[in-house]
């Protein structure tokens, strides 16, 4: 059966810079960012994105993310993987846990969401879960 998972996280440092750009090129970025989410889901996260900006000022990213924590009162760590876009001033993304990537109690973890999310300093999180 499908539990949900309802947390906020805030970031702790973001830490970006790019590793390719050039004259008429859209720039590419890599941002290290750890993230403390509180609620359903209490721990702390470390993600690497990877972004190509346009001229415009939208992006595209993809990243992966270990969560250290506990959902539901169990302890362990899992990874999501992310893919989203940035425009409009909304950063939109899906994610969902890597296969196999769960330990300790929250080993055979599935889940998966989605949000769309403005500037601000904390963040709705919601996780879709079955855990067994």
């Amino acid at each position: 059966m499908k539990k949900s998972a309802n947390a906020r996280f805030a970031i702790k440092n973001w830490d970006e810079r790019p590793y390719s750009e050039g004259q008429d090129l859209p720039k590419l970025t890599r941002a290290s960012v750890t993230k403390a989410f509180t609620g359903d889901i209490e721990g702390e996260g470390q993600v690497e994105y990877l972004m190509m900006y346009r001229s415009d000022g939208s992006a595209t990213f993809v990243g992966l993310e270990r969560v250290v924590g506990r959902i539901g009162g169990k302890t362990g760590t899992f990874v999501l993987q992310r893919t989203g876009v940035f425009e409009g001033g909304q950063a939109k993304e899906s994610y969902s846990v890597i296969p196999g990537s769960a330990t300790g109690e929250l080993r055979g973890l599935r889940g998966d969401g989605s949000s769309a999310v403005g500037h601000g300093t904390e963040y709705p999180f919601t996780l879709g879960y079955e855990l067994g």
